[in-house]
Order: structure tokens, then sequence, then C-alpha cells
């Protein structure tokens, strides 16, 4: 058995506490909001930036979409067709008289092609195809899509 000093603990009174059981400093707790609010405008920085990039995506992929079906419909016609004219030669001008270009412009987009012989450019040098560039333009951006339509098709 043990004499001496008794090793129990008496609660309530606090005249045993040691500094460390006493809290946070106003300090520490500033510097922990401080920490804490930088990390909120990190986010909040990242956030708008990732808006932005998905709108951008957006109208990118409603170009694509309307280059991609003009190139579609081009595709799709006999190697002689006069859509495929390299002068512009074919029915159905737009009002102003542009060739080469869709009539319709929905929501301020502009489909406009270009067509290249192959017999006649120096860029497309195989006889017989045709380059078929498509520039898209509207919502602040342009898309150009480039293809090559064969005679064999």
């Amino acid at each position: 058995m043990r004499t001496g000093k008794s090793h129990t603990r008496t609660m309530g009174s606090g005249i045993g506490k040691s500094r460390k059981d006493e809290g946070f400093t106003l300090i520490e707790v500033l510097i922990a909001i401080s920490i804490f609010a930088v990390g909120l405008l990190a986010i909040a920085a990242m956030q708008t930036s990732a808006i932005q990039v998905n709108s951008s995506a957006a109208k990118i992929t409603e170009l694509n979409t309307w280059g991609i079906d003009k190139l579609e419909e081009l595709m799709a016609l006999p190697y002689t067709d006069p859509w495929l004219d390299p002068a512009g030669n074919f029915p159905n001008l737009d009002t102003a008289g542009n060739t080469h270009q869709d009539p319709q412009t929905a929501g301020g987009v502009t489909v406009r092609w270009d067509i290249t012989d192959g017999d006649t450019a120096a860029n497309t040098p195989v006889t017989g195809n045709k380059l078929i560039e498509i520039f898209v333009t509207g919502k602040g951006k342009t898309l150009r899509l480039i293809s090559l339509r064969s005679q064999s098709l």
C-alpha cells in the first residue's frame, strides 16, 4: 500500500487546470476564419471560371452541330452537283446574292462554305477530289470544318 499523497483529482474548482484546457484565443479564431475565407474565395473563383468555360463549350457545340449538318448535306450530294461547284454557280442564292452561304441564319448563326476543286488548286493536289471548307459564325465565335469529297463516293 502506498502512503503519502493522494492521487485523486478534484473537479469543479478549476485550481489544477492547465493552459491548454482553456480553449482557443481570439487570434487563433481570426486566423482560422481568414484561412477559411481565402479557401471559399478560391472555390468561388473556380466556379465562375467553370461557368464561363461551360458557356463557351455550349456555343462551340452549337456551331459544330450547324457545321456538321451542312457538311453531311454537302457530302451526300453527287460529285457534279451544282452545290459543289467551286464557283458557287447554284440555284437558290440568299437575298444578298451570296454564293456558298446558307440563306438561313437562325439565332444569328451564319453557315458559309468554300469548295476547291482538286484539279485546279495547288493546296489539294489529289485529282478528282473537292476540298470542302465550312465556316460557321455566330455567338461571338467562328468554327472551321474541313472535309475532302472524293469523286468515287
